[in-house]
């Protein structure tokens, strides 16, 4: 018995210690990065822990609430609301949050989103409810701006900074849908024809034009060939007046005879009579000339007949 007495005894105090140090060490806290842990002290609050290593008192305090400090989104289910003009639609909310005091957030509403989904619901009907249905569809950023305002001014009691609202989808009725369908259908076709017709106004006028230019060029060839074909019987006119005008220098400078002159006026006569003239006046001096010629033939064929 003594030997068995000296045996527990230390066993029982070794597994003491052990469930001790357990105890302790179950009261040594690590709060996490990004969180928040809310400490309660026999039921009222304690403070708030932020990153780092803590120390709960047993039996005194406990973890009433462990907070994520991360930016969070929450997508909320279609809501059904009413348009300016009596158009009823389903629009789904996205959220996008931060809690920036985890004792408000705690202590200041009992179900925090559940508040921000009714106060999402109820501030999108409001908003929706002064657009009618074309600028409820257009307007999508003036709608996320004016409601995280609100929300955002809303829950600052409760330890909650909204960043951003997104209307996710806006599902208009049926009919409404079809009928915006052939309306953007119309307005396909209608800028299609005017394509089309844009089209052909532009290539009527580039063959216009192009038919402009080619008369144009035509006629400035035309101008330009008439003007080199003048040139060209100036020219010759010009060479002809001067190769004139240098033969009769010459003849000058000769000092040509009377007989000459005569002969030469022959010349002239005689090639004048080849052409096709059907009238030729002979000047009498051509006349002499043609005697005295015949005269001196004669003389010439007497004494060859002797």
């Amino acid at each position: 018995m003594p030997f068995i007495s000296t045996f527990i005894v230390p066993l029982i105090w070794i597994i003491l210690a052990i469930l001790l140090i357990a105890f302790l060490a179950s009261n040594i806290i690590i709060v996490p990065q990004a969180k928040a842990y809310i400490v309660e002290r026999l039921g009222t609050y304690r403070g708030t822990w932020n990153t780092g290593l803590h120390f709960k008192v047993p039996l005194f305090e406990r973890i009433a609430r462990k907070v994520t400090l991360k930016e969070q989104v929450v997508d909320f289910p279609p809501q059904p609301v009413i348009t300016k003009d009596n158009v009823t639609m389903q629009i789904d909310t996205v959220v996008y949050f931060q809690i920036t005091d985890p004792k408000l957030f705690t202590y200041g509403i009992e179900s925090p989103m559940s508040a921000i989904e009714n106060l999402t619901a109820t501030t999108l009907r409001n908003i929706i409810g002064d657009l009618e249905l074309d600028q409820t569809l257009t307007s999508r950023d003036i709608i996320n701006t004016k409601m995280r305002a609100i929300l955002d001014e809303a829950t600052d009691a409760w330890g909650i900074k909204v960043n951003r609202v997104e209307l996710k989808n806006i599902i208009p009725p049926a009919a409404i849908q079809e009928s915006m369908e052939k309306q953007m259908k119309a307005e396909r076709e209608r800028r299609e024809a005017i394509l089309v017709a844009e089209g052909k106004k532009q290539s009527a006028i580039l063959v216009a034009e192009g038919e402009k230019e080619s008369t144009v060029l035509r006629a400035e060839a035309s101008r330009l060939a008439k003007i080199k074909e003048a040139e060209g019987e100036a020219e010759a006119l010009r060479t002809v007046q001067k190769a004139l005008a240098d033969s009769i220098e010459l003849l000058n400078g000769a000092a040509p005879t009377e007989q000459v002159i005569k002969l030469k006026s022959l010349e002239a006569f005689a090639a004048a009579a080849d052409g096709k003239a059907t009238k030729l006046i002979i000047p009498s001096e051509i006349q002499g000339l043609a005697g005295m010629a015949a005269s001196l033939k004669e003389i010439m064929t007497e004494p060859k007949q002797q």
